[in-house]
Formats: C-alpha cells, sequence, structure tokens
C-alpha cells in the first residue's frame, strides 16, 4: 500500500486499481453533503484554482445523473459525469464518474462516506477504477493537486455556508 498526504488532504492507494482520499472539514457533515449535491454550493468550490465550474447539473435521486465542465486559466475546458447509484444524506453518496478528454470511456465507482465527531467531519472517498492502467493514469494526471486544491476551496466555502 502506498500513501501520500498533504497537510490536509490524505490519499492511499489500498489495491491497484483504487484510490482512497481522506480530509477533515471543520463543519457538520449535513453542510459537507450540501456543498456536495447543490449547483448553488458547488460552483463556489469545485475544480482547481484558476478553473471555473462553467457547467453544473445534478439530478440528485439514485439512477440520476450528473455533469460538470470546467473552464481553465487559459480556456481549456474539462468535463465529467455520471449517474447517482446510492444517496444517502448526509452520511453516504455513491456515483459512477468518468471524464472527456482526459481518459475517456474509463468509467471510475466513488463512495463517499461523511463521518461527524464533535462538529467536524471527515470525508473519506474511495475510487474504484476498471483497472491499474486507469488509476495510474489518473495518478500521473495531476488529479493529486487538482483534488487538493478544491477540497482546499471546499473548506473555504464551508465557512460562508455555517
Amino acid at each position: 500500500m502506498l500513501d501520500r498526504n498533504s497537510a490536509a488532504l490524505a490519499l492511499t492507494f489500498p489495491s491497484d486499481r483504487e484510490i482512497v482520499m481522506t480530509r477533515v472539514f471543520d463543519a457538520p457533515r449535513q453542510l459537507v453533503f450540501e456543498a456536495w449535491t447543490k449547483p448553488e454550493h458547488l460552483v463556489h468550490w469545485f475544480g482547481a484554482r484558476g478553473w471555473s465550474l462553467t457547467i453544473c447539473e445534478i439530478e440528485l435521486r439514485p439512477g440520476g445523473t450528473y455533469r460538470f465542465v470546467w473552464r481553465g486559466p487559459e480556456g481549456e475546458e474539462m468535463g465529467m459525469g455520471g449517474v447517482y447509484r446510492e444517496i444517502l444524506p448526509p452520511e453516504r453518496l455513491v456515483s459512477t464518474e468518468s471524464f472527456v478528454g482526459c481518459v475517456p470511456g474509463k468509467e471510475s465507482v466513488n463512495t463517499m462516506i461523511l463521518e461527524e465527531r464533535n462538529g467536524k467531519t471527515t470525508m473519506t472517498t474511495t475510487i474504484v477504477y476498471p483497472s491499474a492502467e486507469v488509476r495510474d493514469a489518473v495518478i500521473q494526471s495531476g488529479m493529486e493537486r487538482g483534488v487538493g486544491e478544491s477540497m482546499d476551496r471546499l473548506a473555504e466555502h464551508l465557512q460562508t455556508m455555517a
């Protein structure tokens, strides 16, 4: 098992097809869940610094879809989407995820668990890829930096929601 830890985001690689991301937020899990599932919140934080979420469509129900498109600082665009498989507010969200333009057609399954203790929420997201090659390509894409910056932006946004 490999591990990578930044100041706030911890990444582990428990198998050759998985990435587990863990982050603690100074907010109740209900707020964290809302920030992840409501477009009016996602547009403020979802994405690396310098990127803006220009399309944010969410049909929050099992079998419902979501679609996101970001625009980067040089005008480049990146999109992703998927299907919600399980929604248990405010503690669990399971969905598929496919990126357009990065690793096309390679769908992962993401399971986010939110656990609250003393007003702080630990988010643990397990991403399972179809193969080791796809997981490794995602790691090499700069995902760790982008997710880390996005989680920092989420922490900042949660302070405005309280």
